[in-house]
């Protein structure tokens, strides 16, 4: 999706605000886009996701997120094919491979020498052009799917993803606890119940922008940037330089 400044203040065109994804959420673009305590009824893994378990916990020697096998099978839900995690072709080597869907993109978890606070195991997405944080925690990335599934997908596919991961549903989220919050609209309610996405403060920042409030989209660009939001990416950088180039283009 290419966002452009809606006034230009010379000849040459503004250049893109380059949003990946589009639409109303990264987390659906699929064929059809800190751990959490066990519980103690959990299910046994099944022995497609043990080798991700395994290779975790032996080869990246890290603790292997709990909800894993959940997140495995929501993928597998969702239309994408569940890779071996040996699979190193196209990776770049700290991300770990889980699922690839349809157009070739790969959902991943990134192991870091020295992990962030709150990021140990990240969700990325990698293709040829690089890698896309898509959640800082396995949890936050299953509680967005369901959610967003329960109110954008059909009724059948939304049981669908909420039985494939039974476990993680009674912890996360609950079929209708969007509409029982009483938020206005599935942005706030993941920045107040979940945590902070790339992609929705680059849509919070350019629907500002697009409605010619610019000093509120400057604030948000700015806040997508601090250290402690995203650190070790550099896409909130290039997202605010390119609105601030955006900008020269209408002053």
């Amino acid at each position: 999706m290419l966002c452009r400044a809606s006034r230009a203040a010379s000849l040459r065109r503004p250049p893109p605000l380059l949003l990946r994804g589009g639409g109303a959420s990264v987390l659906r673009r699929r064929c059809s886009s800190v751990s959490s305590p066990a519980s103690d009824d959990a299910a046994p893994i099944p022995a497609a996701y043990a080798d991700h378990m395994g290779f975790i916990r032996d080869v990246a020697a890290i603790r292997p997120p709990k909800l894993l096998p959940d997140l495995l099978q929501i993928l597998e839900e969702r239309g994408e094919s569940i890779i071996s995690p040996g699979n190193r072709k196209g990776m770049v080597p700290l991300a770990i491979p889980l699922a690839k869907s349809c157009s070739g993109a790969i959902t991943a978890l990134l192991r870091w020498p020295t992990a962030p606070s709150g990021m140990e195991m990240p969700v990325v997405e990698v293709d040829k052009h690089g890698v896309y944080l898509l959640a800082k925690t396995v949890d936050q990335f299953i509680h967005r799917v369901l959610l967003e599934d329960d109110d954008l997908g059909s009724q059948d596919a939304t049981s669908k993803l909420l039985n494939a991961s039974a476990g993680a549903r009674g912890r996360l989220y609950k079929e209708g606890d969007y509409t029982k919050s009483k938020i206005s609209s599935r942005d706030i309610y993941l920045l107040k119940k979940v945590g902070l996405f790339p992609d929705i403060l680059e849509r919070k920042a350019m629907n500002h922008f697009e409605k010619g409030d610019h000093v509120s989209a400057l604030v948000t660009a700015e806040f997508y940037t601090k250290k402690e939001n995203f650190p070790g990416f550099a896409r909130p950088f290039v997202f605010n330089a390119v609105l601030l180039l955006n900008l020269m283009f209408i002053f």
